[in-house]
């Protein structure tokens, strides 16, 4: 996907791993490879300003949780010395593949690749069906609406087609965590935090009804539908665990 030339301004911190996209401006690495975290990074648009998979960076900084990034913080955004990485476009970067081309010479040195393996891109493959766990929320619908998959590729949630203006609600009780138009890609959106584990994103809306810090109840009114940093009117809503999105579609109720 090809990076829009348009800048964002930068809002409050986003505790999404995501997602989600590249927010703010163009950033860079110091000398030894790391970016030093600003306000309103995420782990997801750090990736996205050097090209390189949240998976790839949790596994390189060793981050257990990917939303616990703190301002100041000096995260690894270059491949280690004999690690593949794969880019966020799913090439791999210019010094991955000299890297690779130097364990290819050396047979020693190809253990040193191995662990590469597990920082692949996960967002490449379907989204996990959700936990028992996850389902004792009660989930509805966050609008109405003909619902299908996202058709933009790095997105793992689904699109709602409606009417501009119609109402967007919770899709269950929680806390509103973002509310605003910082993260490229998404427009107007709205993060809401359910569970120390489960958040659900709602964008490309018209309007925000709550700031950061609402509780919200299931079935309150967050947003209204629009068509914001998007070619048409519709919601786009995503479950993530973890920072990981789930199949929606497990977790909301038949209609």
């Amino acid at each position: 996907m090809k990076r829009s030339a348009t800048p964002v301004v930068l809002l409050a911190g986003l505790p999404l791993a995501l997602v989600l996209l590249l927010a703010g401006c163009a950033s860079s690495a110091d000398s030894e490879g790391y970016y030093t975290v600003k306000r309103g990074d995420t782990l997801y648009s750090i990736g996205r300003d050097f090209d390189q998979s949240p998976a790839n960076l949790r596994s390189w900084n060793r981050l257990r949780n990917p939303d616990d990034l703190e301002v100041g913080q000096r995260i690894l955004v270059r491949p280690p010395a004999g690690v593949v990485a794969r880019t966020g476009a799913g090439q791999a970067s210019r010094p991955a593949a000299a890297a690779q081309a130097s364990a290819a010479a050396k047979p020693k040195a190809r253990a040193a690749t191995k662990p590469a393996a597990k920082a692949q891109d996960d967002d490449d493959a379907p989204a996990p069906a959700p936990t028992p766990a996850d389902t004792k929320l009660d989930w509805i619908w966050p609008t109405q609406g003909k619902s299908a998959p996202s058709g933009d590729s790095y997105k793992k949630g689904i699109d709602i087609a409606g009417s501009e203006g119609q109402p967007v609600v919770a899709a269950a009780a929680g806390r509103v965590t973002y509310a605003g138009h910082g993260i490229r890609g998404y427009g107007n959106m709205v993060i809401i935090k359910h569970t120390p584990q489960l958040l659900s994103v709602y964008a490309h809306n018209k309007t925000i009804t709550v700031k950061e810090g609402d509780t919200v109840t299931r079935g309150q009114q967050v947003a209204t539908m629009g068509n914001s940093d998007t070619s048409r009117v519709k919601l786009y809503f995503e479950i993530r665990r973890n920072g990981k999105p789930v199949n929606v579609m497990a977790l909301l109720p038949a209609r």
